[in-house]
C-alpha cells in the first residue's frame, strides 16, 4: 500500500490530541515509513509576510500570500511548501504525483515573494512522520481514514471545512463516526 499523494483523516478518539480532526497530506510513503503535512491547521497568527521578513526575503507588490500551517509535531522550525506540480525548483522539488510537489528550500519562497512560483501552494512548519509499519498500524487500529486528495480541498483557504470536506469525499457523515472500533 502506497499512500503517497493521499489524505489521512483523523478519526475521533484516535488518542493523539496533536492530530485531533487533522487532515494530513501524505508526501511520501514506503516500507521505510511515511511523511506528511497537516493541511488544515494554521500556525497561529503567523503570516506569510511576517515569516518572509524573519528570513530576510522582501515580497514584491505582486506576491501572493499563502497560508502558514502547522505541518506536524516534528521539526517545527523547518518549512515545507506543498504545491501544485507546475513548479519545479532547481533539483529541490520532490514530485509526489502528477498533481502535487513539495519543496523545502528557500528558492520557492523567493519565487512566491516575487509573484512567481506555483499556481497553488501552502506553507507548513514541521511535519508528521511515521516509522516502518507505524502508519499502517494506526490505520488498522481505526486511527485514520484514507481518501484521495482533491487539490481544491488541499489548497482551500477554508481550513475549518477541510476535515468535513475530506470525509465527504468518502461519503461519510461525521455524525456517524465512532471513537471505538470493533471486529466482526
Amino acid at each position: 500500500m502506497d499512500l503517497s499523494g493521499k489524505l489521512l483523516i483523523a478519526m475521533p478518539g484516535m488518542g493523539d490530541v496533536r492530530f485531533e480532526r487533522s487532515v494530513v497530506f501524505v508526501c511520501a510513503h514506503s516500507d521505510d515509513g511515511a511523511m506528511g503535512l497537516i493541511v488544515n491547521k494554521l500556525a497561529g497568527d503567523l503570516t506569510f509576510e511576517a515569516l518572509l521578513r524573519q528570513i530576510g526575503i522582501t515580497a514584491s507588490d505582486g506576491a501572493r500570500p499563502i497560508s502558514v500551517h502547522l505541518g506536524g509535531p516534528v521539526e517545527h522550525a523547518r518549512g515545507f511548501v506543498l504545491h501544485s506540480a507546475d513548479y519545479r525548483g532547481a533539483g529541490t522539488t520532490m514530485r509526489v504525483d502528477e498533481r502535487f510537489g513539495m519543496t523545502a528550500t528557500l528558492d520557492i519562497l523567493e519565487a512566491i515573494a516575487r509573484g512567481e512560483g506555483p499556481r497553488a501552494s501552502l506553507l507548513a512548519l514541521g511535519y508528521a512522520g511515521w516509522g516502518p509499519g507505524q502508519l499502517e498500524g494506526e490505520i488498522a487500529r481505526n486511527g485514520w481514514l484514507t481518501c484521495e486528495a482533491p487539490p481544491d480541498l488541499v489548497f482551500s483557504e477554508r481550513n475549518d471545512q477541510k476535515w468535513h470536506g475530506a470525509l465527504r469525499t468518502l461519503g461519510v457523515d461525521p455524525q456517524t463516526l465512532s471513537a471505538t472500533s470493533g471486529r466482526a
